[in-house]
């Protein structure tokens, strides 16, 4: 019998190209509700999801044919991995699909801060002439500070090594990868050096929250902060306080702690009043979680993870 596949998100043709090659069974259907789901899972061998369910203890104990579960991108905070793993399912992603374009973003958008795009377009769409006041700074010769040095931290640094600058990377579960590209440091050291901290962690119980007014306190000077990891690792009142007293030079923001789980709403209505202070500033770009959502990642992610499950079963 051929492995029963599941799709309940959007999927490119290029992963059911892959799947109809390997000869499974799939069914694919992106409109399938959460109870849908709930009800046929135990009649399949993997599932592939993106963030439309909450892969938990409950969803595990009703997939009792499950042998892997595949997310389509790089986070897995909505897979209970521990628990899936006791279950012996195996839990793969695939971050390997958007990590250029995540790092691309990254560039892209630490590029309009240093250089006040944003700004500078809305006056001169105002007939505003500004030249004085919308003169930049250059990325050449600034200590950059990645924290979290995978897919996405080593993506990001290799985009930056045409800009002359010096590249220090921090990550708690690795050592010794220093390389061509950034020079391996301690997070004291990286707090202490860095005009710019990028971030390139999961979200975790470690990570939720990490970057807090503690963290923009240690910070020696004032940082360029950019963020399209997860929104939980940014607590947006430590920004705006940061950005109110002159810790937090300018800030990226693809992502927030506000966002609901599967990253298409607002958790909250109103938003919070720090928020509503960030859309006032000049030195903020805001954008909805899009670092990595590239035409070329959506094929890329889903052959990478079609090739991950093809190969559990192979």
């Amino acid at each position: 019998m051929p492995p029963k596949i599941l799709i309940i998100d959007d999927a490119h043709p290029v992963m059911l190209k892959k799947f109809a090659q390997a000869g499974f069974s799939v069914t694919h259907n992106e409109h399938m509700s959460v109870e849908e789901v709930n009800a046929c899972i135990a009649n399949y061998d993997a599932v592939i999801v993106r963030s439309k369910i909450l892969a938990d203890k409950k969803f595990f104990d009703r997939a009792t044919r499950l042998s892997c579960i595949g997310r389509v991108g790089a986070g897995m905070e909505t897979i209970d991995i521990e628990y899936a793993a006791s279950k012996k399912i195996a839990c793969y992603n695939s971050p390997e699909g958007n990590r250029d374009a995540v790092g691309e973003q990254a560039i892209g958008m630490l590029l309009s801060l240093m250089n006040n795009v944003r700004k500078a377009d809305r006056e001169v769409r105002n007939y505003a002439w500004d030249r004085e006041g919308n003169r930049g700074i250059e990325l050449k010769n600034r200590t950059v500070g990645i924290i979290g040095y995978g897919n996405m931290g080593s993506a990001f640094a290799r985009k930056l090594s045409g800009f002359d600058c010096k590249i220090l990377a921090y990550d708690k579960y690795k050592s010794n990868f220093s390389d061509t590209f950034v020079t391996e440091c301690n997070l004291g050291t990286l707090l202490n050096e860095a005009d710019i901290i990028s971030l390139h962690v999961p979200q975790t119980a470690e990570t939720i929250g990490m970057v807090n007014r503690d963290f923009i306190n240690r910070c020696a000077k004032p940082i360029i902060l950019i963020n399209t990891a997860r929104g939980k690792v940014v607590e947006t009142q430590a920004v705006a306080e940061g950005l109110q007293n002159g810790r937090i030079f300018a800030a990226a923001l693809d992502v927030l702690e506000y966002e609901n789980y599967n990253f298409q709403d607002f958790l909250t209505d109103p938003m919070p009043e720090a928020f509503e202070y960030l859309k006032t500033c000049d030195n903020v770009l805001l954008t909805p979680h899009v670092a990595g959502w590239t035409v070329e990642s959506k094929e890329k992610l889903s052959a990478v993870l079609a090739d991950k499950i093809i190969a559990h079963f192979s």
